[in-house]
Formats: structure tokens, sequence, C-alpha cells
């Protein structure tokens, strides 16, 4: 093949894949549109009496006595005359609970006077382990039992953007990321790309397709020595907001370059997701050997870095797979109290509330089968619920 066959080749299978980009991104946008109609952005469901029980541990009894007595504010009722709650009048009754109840300083879980901000990495060297399935639920899930939450998208790929119904390569393309906070020619206060969320008590600083170029910037700024590095920059970063949070929850990318390591040297505490598969496992401790070793030249060039916790989370499990099963009792064999005992299961809710960038927290409870819906919550709030107890621990607060 001459010169000019290889040009007209090339040139037509670049725009192949920019006409098929096109379309792609259209079809997108039209399904985006249809499934947050009439307004075009997701919103909030309201929560029925049950799940206003489970989130803030007020009885059911207890909470139908408060409205009649009048403690707690009006709220609206469904045809059957049951009420129901936004997040917001659920946090109205969580700070009247801890004016007015007994311990009243357990409804309101987040920092207190000295207590620092928890910064969370959730990370893994290998795509498709859940990681962004667990930062997104792990954040709803904090911000609806008090926590004021910050979810940081640091994976170009920005798939956690998307599920708070944004569209990254089109509402990011040119600027308004975490990107611009961290770059090294004119960043922008962190304050100015966090946005506020239809989810109360949660904001985003989103990412978008830009954050890539973070990768070849900080290898340039490293050879010239530019200040600071890396390794301060977002924390520097979070310093100008970390008053006005209890947690941020970080979703990293799927390989240990510099904005990963850039989140890690960030953070206060790690939760690596693993599914229980040998593939995953031998990824896993790969991704281990490496962090290891990138940490321990970090430590020599720059001090100490003090993790309070480091936790393993088993993603996508399958109790009836035998393999899995045994995977799983090799991992907590060998890694011992560091995994969590509740695993993240793997369901078709979860698969199929993505669909719509939903959540198990978002999906109204009629759309789902109930037996279904109630296994994977078991599953995903106890995940979040021992996870907590980490945070808390980390805060110096006893637990159960």
């Amino acid at each position: 093949m001459n010169s000019n066959m290889k040009t007209v080749a090339t040139s037509s299978i670049a725009a192949s894949i920019a006409s098929n980009a096109a379309r792609l991104s259209e079809a997108l946008n039209n399904h985006m549109r249809n499934s947050f109609q009439p307004d075009s952005r997701k919103a909030l469901r309201k929560f029925h009496p049950a799940e206003v029980s489970e989130l803030t541990g007020i009885s059911m009894s207890n909470l139908r006595t408060r409205h009649q007595e009048g403690d707690f504010p009006y709220v609206e009722t469904d045809s059957r005359g049951r009420r129901l709650y936004t997040a917001q009048e659920i946090d109205q009754i969580r700070r009247v609970m801890a004016k007015t109840g007994r311990n009243g300083e357990t409804y309101l879980p987040g920092r207190r006077e000295n207590d620092a901000l928890q910064v969370i990495s959730i990370v893994n060297f290998k795509g498709g382990s859940s990681k962004t399935t667990s930062a997104i639920h792990l954040a709803q899930r904090y911000a609806l039992r008090g926590y004021r939450v910050l979810a940081i998208d640091m994976d170009p790929q920005a798939s956690l953007t998307t599920m708070f119904g944004y569209r990254p390569e089109i509402e990011f393309a040119e600027s308004g990321t975490i990107y611009d906070a961290l770059k090294y020619e004119d960043p922008v206060p962190l304050s100015q790309v966090i946005r506020k969320t239809y989810f109360h008590n949660l904001d985003l600083a989103p990412a978008g397709l830009l954050l890539s170029e973070y990768e070849t910037e900080t290898a340039y700024a490293l050879q010239h020595k530019i200040d600071p590095p890396f390794t301060q920059r977002l924390a520097i970063a979070l310093d100008e907001i970390e008053a006005n949070y209890d947690l941020v929850i970080i979703d990293c990318p799927p390989q240990l370059g510099f904005t990963t390591m850039t989140a890690l040297l960030a953070s206060t505490g790690l939760l690596i997701t693993v599914v229980p598969s040998m593939l995953d496992v031998a990824s896993m401790a790969q991704f281990l050997e490496m962090a290891g070793e990138t940490v321990q030249t970090l430590e020599e060039a720059a001090g100490p870095i003090d993790w309070n916790f480091l936790k393993f989370l088993i993603a996508r499990y399958e109790p009836t797979d035998v393999p899995q099963s045994q995977m799983a009792g090799f991992l907590r064999s060998i890694l011992l109290d560091q995994v969590l005992t509740t695993p993240m299961l793997k369901s078709t809710a979860i698969s199929d509330a993505g669909m719509t960038q939903q959540t198990i927290y978002e999906l109204d409870p009629s759309q789902v089968v109930k037996k279904t819906l109630v296994r994977i919550l078991e599953s995903v709030n106890g995940v979040a619920d021992e996870f907590e107890k980490t945070i808390q621990q980390a805060w110096g607060r006893e637990t159960d």
C-alpha cells in the first residue's frame, strides 16, 4: 500500500471513529433528557417512614408520636396518608432529635470540635472492581446519615460525574473540573469547581477528559521543580474547603499514576475494592506491590505518610459461587481484619439502576422486586455501616 492509500485509509478510520462518537453522544443526550424530564436534571425521591427510621435510628412509634406532638416539621403525605420525607426534612428531624432526644449527639455523627476531615480514597489497579459503584453508594449513604460529604471524581473517564447526571464531555469539555484546582498553571480555588448536587448534604468536584493532562503536566513539573509538587496539590486545595465537610470520598482512576498518587497522599484512609477472583486478586497484589514501592520512595523524599486506616472491600460478590467464596476466605486468611466483614453483593438492582444513572438509594422501591431490593440494601447498608465505624474510630469515638 502506497503512502497516499495509507493516508486515505487512516482518514477514513478517523472519520468513522468521529462519526460514531458524535452519534453515540447524541443518543446519550436523548437518553438522559428522557430519563430526567421535565427539568433535564436529576432529582432525589422522597423517603418512606421505615427508611427514615432506619437512617436516623428513630423508632417508627416515636416518629409518629413526635409528629402528633408537633415536634417534627410537617411533611407531605401520599394518597394513603403515609408520610413522605425529603432528605432535607430528614436532616431537620435529626437536628430536632439532637437537641431533644436521649443521647442527642448520636443523631449528628459528623465532625465535632478538633475532629480532622476524613479524606477517603477508593482505589484499585483494575477496572470493573466496583470503585465508582462503591464510591457513590458510600457518599450517598453517609449524606443520608447526616454527614456533610464531598465526592471528588479523580478519574478522567468521569463515571462518578456521569452518575450525578452530568455529561462531562459536553458540560466540562473546557473547564469546571477538579483538574482546574490541580493544574500547575493558574489553578483555581477548589470551591470554584465544587457543584451542589440534587442530593442533600452531598457536593461534587467533577472530572472530565482534561484531567488526563495532569499526568503529563506533572512529569514536566517534576523535571522543572515547579511548586507545590503533586504530592501536596490536592491536600492544599482541600485546605480551603475543609471546614465545610465531614467526609471527602475520592473515586480514583484504575492505575497508579500521578493522579492516583495525588489522591492517596491527600487521604487519611484508603478503601481498596477487590472482586474475589484469581485474576482480580493477582492484579490487586501487583497494585499493592507497586503502591508500596512508590509510597516508600515518596516517604524517603517527603517524610512519613500516615493513613488512619487501610481497608479492603470484597465487591461484586456472589455467595453461591464456590470459587468466589473460596477466594474471599483466602483473602480474609491473609489480610485478616483489614477486610470488611460485609461484602458488596453483585446485584441486578445495581446494574439495572445504573442504566439510568441511578443508585439503589435513588430508585423508587416500587420499581424493584422487593426481595431483590431488600437483599442489596442489606449488603450496601451493611458495608457502609461497618466502614462508618472505622471512620468514627479515626475520630477517637467508641463504636459498638
